[in-house]
């Protein structure tokens, strides 16, 4: 076995062959865009890379043939609650299931981080944001959704018999559309929907920079300071909704306000992966107004939950319950949609584990984010609980 370091156009895209080697047999897997891949490595197009560097490395057998890869990167943003020591990150693995060619990936992206000065490594974890290609599943082998990423079961022993311990668990929630609300959603519905200071409104695509100066501003009080994310400009706001204009179902995403400021909002968007498992990959111009085409035909049948959040001053009094009825006013029996995925929470949030249990969601899936200090002397300690 041999390992190459990614240097070329040819071997990126060998990078982005490894796993239509491994998963050719596997019913489950569904390629990612090629484009999604080679974005998070092109210093153009992540920002992460003004922030830290990343490599990517290829390995092959005696004959040549592609049986793993592995990237590496450090990232001075990348900080978890807790930490005492500087951390890296591992991330797109794939390797046939053999320990010792594990092992060479995890060697040498641990000796290429200790070069820099890192003290431990995360993974698998993506270089640069969270919502997308983090963590291993460890339970719930079935068709990723968009920007997911999946794995072959045994991934797991290779993980944790080269010294992994698990860092913290994420729950994916699964629920049927028309399930039934309990009780307290509409007794808290009810609450808000009789005070003429409170309204709820979905996101509508003519004033999208209006919902983006919404989203922006509570963004920045409920959730710029998690995990150590950085507030959001207006700016980078309205970017980012326009760039998923194509694909928004106004009905999905909802905002709520007191005395006409937001105070809450609940993004969704529609399960992606239902059209993209299609097309093998490619992105280009006929596949674009192919996307158009499916999701005006309605293929689409499920959505996916991206993000809520609730600015501090009414965390805790049941607004989020309020906003949540609201959207199934609108979506249930009025939608096509019949099945509603959470995307990954983490296991040291009990409160956003709650809320998904009393919506009535079942656990779908569970990953795993792993830690290995490079002392081995040293405890890897749990991410902290948060309050």
């Amino acid at each position: 076995m041999q390992l190459f370091p990614v240097t070329d156009t040819a071997s990126a895209r060998e990078f982005l062959k490894v796993p239509l080697i491994l998963y050719k047999d596997d019913a489950n897997f569904i390629q990612p865009l090629d484009k999604d891949i080679d974005d998070v490595f092109d210093p153009k197009k992540n920002k992460a890379f003004r922030f830290g560097e990343c490599q990517r490395w290829l390995l092959k057998d005696e004959n040549g043939n592609l049986i793993g890869r592995i990237a590496a990167f450090t990232y001075k943003k990348y900080r978890n609650k807790g930490d005492e020591q500087k951390t890296g990150g591992i991330g797109f693995f794939e390797c046939i299931d053999k320990q010792d060619a594990a092992d060479m990936l995890f060697d040498v992206s641990k000796h290429w981080l200790l070069q820099r000065g890192m003290e431990a490594m995360d993974g698998p974890i993506n270089f640069g944001e969270r919502d997308r290609w983090w963590g291993l599943v460890v339970e719930g082998f079935k068709p990723p959704i968009y920007l997911m990423n999946y794995n072959l079961p045994y991934y797991q022993a290779l993980f944790e018999n080269y010294g992994f311990k698990v860092f913290y668990h994420q729950i994916c929630w699964h629920m049927f559309v028309d399930t039934q609300l309990n009780e307290k959603f509409s007794e808290q519905h009810k609450k808000y929907a009789s005070l003429p200071d409170f309204s709820a409104a979905h996101l509508k695509k003519g004033d999208l920079k209006g919902f983006a100066d919404d989203f922006c501003k509570v963004y920045n009080k409920a959730w710029a300071k998690h995990e150590g994310n950085k507030q959001m400009s207006k700016e980078v706001a309205f970017k980012m909704f326009k760039s998923m204009k194509p694909v928004i179902d106004e009905k999905l995403i909802w905002f709520v306000y007191y005395k006409n400021e937001p105070i809450a909002f609940w993004i969704n968007l529609p399960e992606l992966n239902q059209i993209f498992q299609h097309f093998h990959g490619k992105f280009g111009l006929f596949q674009k107004l192919k996307l158009l085409w499916l999701k005006r035909k309605g293929v689409i049948n499920k959505f996916t939950g991206i993000v809520f959040g609730v600015i501090p001053e009414f965390q805790g009094m049941g607004i989020d319950y309020y906003m949540i009825v609201e959207g199934a006013k609108e979506i249930q029996h009025k939608t096509r949609y019949v099945e509603l995925e959470l995307q990954w929470q983490g296991d040291f949030n009990p409160r956003i584990l709650n809320m998904s249990k009393h919506i009535g969601a079942k656990q779908s899936r569970l990953l795993a984010t792993y830690r290995y200090l490079f002392d081995r002397t040293k405890e890897v300690k749990r991410h902290p609980i948060l309050n």
